[in-house]
């Protein structure tokens, strides 16, 4: 049994999928799969179709130095996108094997949420260039660990009468604040 990050979910309403040492760039994969964090699995899916085509972009936040700037990263608010497609494959193969899992375990594939996602750095893949004057440099590549979890979607609950009253108390600093509001704005 394969141990994952995430262990609060609960088996029965999830599925997973995880991929090892993936020659794919750990920066490229950690911001594309931030974008689709959270999201529906049909959204996502389409989305990263749509990242192979270049229709839409991966928002580029923590990973963006020399990041050229395209008018598609404004729907995330940001300036700096790109569409990194090998990265945008392996997600999507993984997102399909989880949805498979789901589909096995009997799990309802329309209510299902990107509920985890997480990529790591595995080692280093080392290897030379050769350089001017007989020099030589390292040529690495920066494979990733990606695990996904798929988690149905809970039902909404309202909040008690009790929980909401509970919220409308104020301490001594809030009350001031209030008061001082109010008589400033008359």
């Amino acid at each position: 049994m394969v141990r994952y990050a995430a262990t609060h979910l609960k088996n029965e309403k999830s599925a997973r999928a995880r991929g090892s040492y993936l020659r794919v760039s750990f920066k490229n994969t950690r911001e594309t799969a931030q974008a689709i964090n959270g999201w529906k699995l049909n959204r996502a899916l389409a989305y990263l179709e749509n990242v192979i085509s270049h229709k839409e972009a991966v928002p580029m936040r923590r990973y963006a130095g020399s990041t050229g700037r395209t008018a598609q990263g404004k729907q995330f608010g940001v300036s700096k996108a790109r569409w990194p497609v090998k990265s945008a494959e392996y997600l999507l193969g993984l997102l399909k094997n989880a949805g498979a899992n789901a589909d096995t375990k009997g799990l309802d594939l329309n209510n299902l949420i990107v509920k985890h996602i997480q990529v790591n750095q595995a080692p280093k893949q080392r290897r030379r260039t050769y350089r001017a004057h007989g020099r030589i440099n390292p040529y690495m590549s920066n494979p990733s660990h990606i695990e996904v979890i798929l988690s149905e979607e809970g039902e909404t609950v309202q909040k008690s009468p009790e929980v909401v009253s509970r919220e409308g108390r104020l301490n001594s600093r809030q009350r001031g604040a209030r008061v001082r509001r109010a008589i400033t704005s008359s």
